[in-house]
């Protein structure tokens, strides 16, 4: 006959290990739902870094931007080349890009302020692709990431169009917000052509990244 388990002590033992368990299993898939909101992070043999080119010249709307808004065109931060992306980096950055996403109306800058291209906060809740990088950088930077992860980057999107996306360094690699994608991607995964960002040594000086054609405006679209 089997003996029966009578102990209180070893009752609460158990009780313990199941309740530990049970937190330890929420803890993982709440982990494996954070980690589905990156999109394809190692889905090809891609580097994980974009190589920055040589120094070119910056969008003429950032240098507009940068009369207007001088303090947020300098260096914030520690300024090291990559952020380690922790579960709290990691939740920072999809909050940031999913809230500012569902936040801002699109519209572009001919129908918002009547000029071909204008970079601005969209402070009004209206904004093109650009405006959507400049919020999100902004917002990450008050959260206190450095701006030498944080680049502003001009791509030629699928359509062959000027778009601008906020590039992310990170020891995952480089990773994309996008006012077009909910998920987070690595660059490699976005399909577009990468023309120049911001460099990490400077937030005033571009380097370009390969594309030759540089788009004459940036968001035509939204």
């Amino acid at each position: 006959m089997s003996k029966r388990i009578s102990s209180p002590r070893l009752l609460s033992a158990l009780a313990v290990v199941l309740l530990c368990a049970g937190v330890s299993a929420a803890g993982a898939q709440e982990q494996r739902a954070q980690t589905t909101r990156f999109a394809n992070l190692n889905s090809s043999f891609a580097p994980r870094h974009l190589a920055d080119g040589r120094v070119t010249t910056a969008p003429t709307g950032y240098v507009r931007f940068c009369t207007e808004h001088a303090h947020d065109c300098e260096a914030a931060g520690s300024g090291v080349t990559m952020m380690k992306l922790d579960t709290q980096r990691t939740a920072e950055l999809d909050r940031i890009n999913r809230s500012v996403n569902d936040a801002i109306q699109p519209e572009t800058d001919l129908d918002h302020f009547g000029e071909t291209e204008r970079w601005s906060y969209p402070d009004d809740g209206r904004g093109d692709c650009e405006d959507y990088v400049l919020e999100k950088r902004r917002r990450l930077v008050n959260l206190g990431w450095p701006s030498s992860v944080l680049l502003v980057t001009v791509v030629r999107d699928r359509e062959g169009d000027g778009h601008a996306v906020l590039t992310v360094m990170t020891d995952k690699g480089d990773l994309i917000l996008d006012n077009q994608e909910t998920d987070i991607r690595a660059w490699k995964d976005t399909g577009y052509r990468y023309v120049k960002r911001q460099s990490q040594a400077d937030p005033a000086t571009w380097v370009s990244l390969g594309e030759t054609r540089v788009p004459p405006v940036v968001g035509t679209g939204r």
